[in-house]
């Protein structure tokens, strides 16, 4: 089969190599298309250690074309949306039959925008910050594909005002199609916040961002971390103020949870398709790359350039 191979020399490389068997509660998928993570530019900048070579990609949609011991052989044939710990970004991947799950009838390419972004943006409102009617969000990475989703599944549950921060201009125009009531520059925050306190803010950047949201929280709010964009400089909270307060901070890690959990992550991740199924929620996807050119959407995701979703096409 052909794959993207990460190689030791940090390069990208189109090979050829044997197409995997599923394991015991495993699925094989003959993939048709892959997502773009932040995960993908954390294994080529060293962030997450893998051995090289390493076939990457986390996400996929596809058809199955085989299963191991255990699960249901009538499911060969199923079209599929997968979370995976590697491999995506090939013609068959393999994955973990918990986290496999049914499309029915949405065009693959719109399930493979799914990927990790719509069970973490769900969880992140839903699960732990827990996002009461009527309450304020602010939204770190509002363009992005969980920032985007996120916007929308606080809508839902009712959130009040909902801000959202951007690196750029033309990047704030484009999250104001996702329900933002207005939109920051990162240079704005928290300054342009004026004298709002939010009742939850979610910080994948980390840093200085991280410890200017933990001042400006409303009581009783809560700032969920899932991710260091700006750095890994560690981020020091005295406890004792939070509690004056009542202000929280929590943290969400989807990928351990797939790993300790993944019957709750599967939840979410099926709670969130079928919003996007029944088009209450929408996934954009914006730019479509071909395998070979995995390279470069790395890179545009990386010097963020990316907008929304984009996609590898597979088959």
């Amino acid at each position: 089969m052909k794959a993207v191979v990460l190689d030791i020399d940090d390069h990208y490389r189109l090979s050829e190599l044997d197409e995997p068997t599923p394991g015991p509660g495993q699925v094989a998928i003959r993939v048709a298309y892959a997502g773009i993570q932040w995960g993908d530019t954390m294994v080529r900048n060293g962030h997450f250690a893998v051995p090289r070579p390493f076939v990457p990609g986390f996400e996929a949609s596809g058809h199955i074309v085989a299963v191991g011991e255990g699960v249901d052989a009538r499911r060969v044939g199923e079209a599929v949306t997968v979370l995976t710990a590697s491999g995506a970004c090939a013609e068959v991947v393999l994955a973990s039959a918990v986290l496999a799950f049914g499309i029915g009838t949405m065009p693959l390419r719109t399930a493979a925008g799914l990927g990790w972004g719509a069970p973490t943006a769900y969880d992140l409102i839903n699960t732990a910050a827990h996002v009461r009617p009527g309450e304020s969000v602010l939204i770190h990475g509002a363009a992005g594909s969980v920032g985007t989703l996120a916007a929308q599944f606080a809508r839902l549950a009712g959130a009040g005002r909902i801000t959202g921060v951007v690196g750029t201009a033309d990047r704030a125009a484009y999250a104001a199609r996702f329900g933002y009531d207005r939109l920051l520059l990162r240079q704005e925050f928290p300054a342009g916040l004026g004298d709002e306190k939010p009742d939850v803010i979610l910080d994948p950047v980390g840093g200085p961002t991280r410890t200017a949201g933990l001042q400006r929280l409303a009581a009783h709010g809560r700032l969920v971390a899932y991710g260091n964009l700006a750095t890994h400089e560690p981020v020091l909270a005295d406890t004792d103020d939070l509690l004056v307060d009542g202000r929280s901070l929590l943290t969400y890690n989807s990928n351990l949870l797939s790993r300790t959990h993944p019957e709750r992550l599967a939840d979410s991740a099926r709670r969130a398709l079928a919003l996007v199924a029944d088009g209450t929620v929408r996934v954009d996807i914006t730019t479509e790359y071909a395998l070979e050119d995995l390279a470069t959407a790395v890179r545009h995701l990386t010097d963020g350039t990316t907008h929304g979703k984009s996609v590898l096409r597979v088959a």
